[in-house]
């Protein structure tokens, strides 16, 4: 892909509800063409799944992540598993590893009782669901794909970092914000128009609210998924077992992850690991110089490592439907 085609992705991957005309002042070009460019991007399926990041914690949900080995035998079956998985409303994420598991689920209840119901559920429905490991993810790191572009100014654009997750006080939405926040679960491109139209609200309520719900930290941003086949971009998972782990040391690790560019997210979980750690590079020999890196860098607190490729994402999402099943 052309060097200001992978700009564009990078713009528009960050930030699904761009401006066009923002976008087009900014590479020089009609607005025209950069949403036609735009629109080749989608149907191309380099950038799919629009999704909003909201802070799941401020409405008292706990995110599991199930790591699942042997969860189909066939590509046939895949397809009428992941099927399946789409509909369940607990359901968030559903993504594919090459490795030592091949399914990846996560699923947000509001505790560990509602979870293990739904795993139970889940696994008379899905007979193949018999070997899994569960983590429970604490906090996760959110940083922009700064790989894609070495222009500091389109880099400068977003925030280095967003952190969800966590102990929150749980927060009481009103009805209006509700009918927000379910508008952009549904779709996190509608138009402020279609919003207001849908929550019964006049444009200027709705933009009022959303720019409160951004201001509060319940909404954090508007990402697409981006088909790293396509781009012809590496992606990865490494796990993390620590030990002997001091303020000092995290702090130092937090902020080599932070400004390392090929690092996408970091979560911290509870589980057969405490880390999660998940890199992007158009080159595969980075990815293992940087894994090295890692591993050498922090060699007194890291105890034991794993590392899978992943394949594709087939659902992404930080709510679950659930919430909004009266509505």
């Amino acid at each position: 892909m052309a060097k200001i085609k992978k700009n564009l992705a990078y713009m528009y991957g960050e930030d699904a509800r761009i401006k066009i005309k923002g976008l087009a002042s900014l590479f020089k070009e009609s607005p025209q063409r950069t949403k036609y460019s735009l629109k080749l991007l989608e149907k191309d399926g380099i950038l799919y799944n629009p999704y909003c990041i909201f802070d799941y914690s401020y409405f008292g949900l706990i995110l599991f992540r199930m790591y699942f080995k042997g969860a189909y035998i066939s590509e046939k079956d895949k397809e009428e598993i992941i099927k399946q998985l789409k509909e369940n409303e607990f359901v968030v994420s559903i993504y594919e590893l090459s490795g030592e598991f091949d399914l990846v689920l996560e699923i947000e209840a509001p505790n560990p009782s509602k979870f293990n119901k739904i795993i139970r559920e889940m696994s008379s429905k899905i007979p193949t669901f018999r070997h899994y490991k569960i983590v429970l993810n604490l906090v996760t790191h959110i940083y922009p794909r700064a790989y894609l572009t070495n222009d500091e100014t389109l880099q400068s654009y977003f925030p280095l970092e967003l952190i969800i997750g966590g102990d929150r006080d749980v927060k009481n939405f009103t009805e209006n914000e509700k009918g927000i926040i379910k508008c952009l679960l549904n779709n996190p491109k509608l138009r402020m128009s279609s919003i207001a139209k849908q929550s019964g609200l006049n444009i200027k309520t709705a933009k009022s609210l959303l720019k409160i719900l951004t201001q509060k930290k319940v909404i954090r941003g508007f990402k697409f998924i981006i088909d790293t086949n396509k781009l012809n971009i590496y992606k990865f998972r490494l796990f993390l077992k620590l030990h002997n782990l001091s303020n000092e040391r995290e702090e130092a690790m937090m902020d080599y992850l932070l400004k390392t560019k090929e690092i996408v997210q970091v979560h911290k979980t509870v589980g057969d690991w405490d880390l999660e750690l998940d890199i992007e590079s158009p080159d595969k020999t980075t990815v293992r110089k940087l894994t090295i890196e890692i591993r050498e860098g922090f060699r007194d607190i890291i105890e034991t490592f794993n590392i899978m490729e992943f394949y594709h994402y087939y659902k992404r999402s930080y709510l679950p439907k659930y919430l909004f099943e009266k509505q």
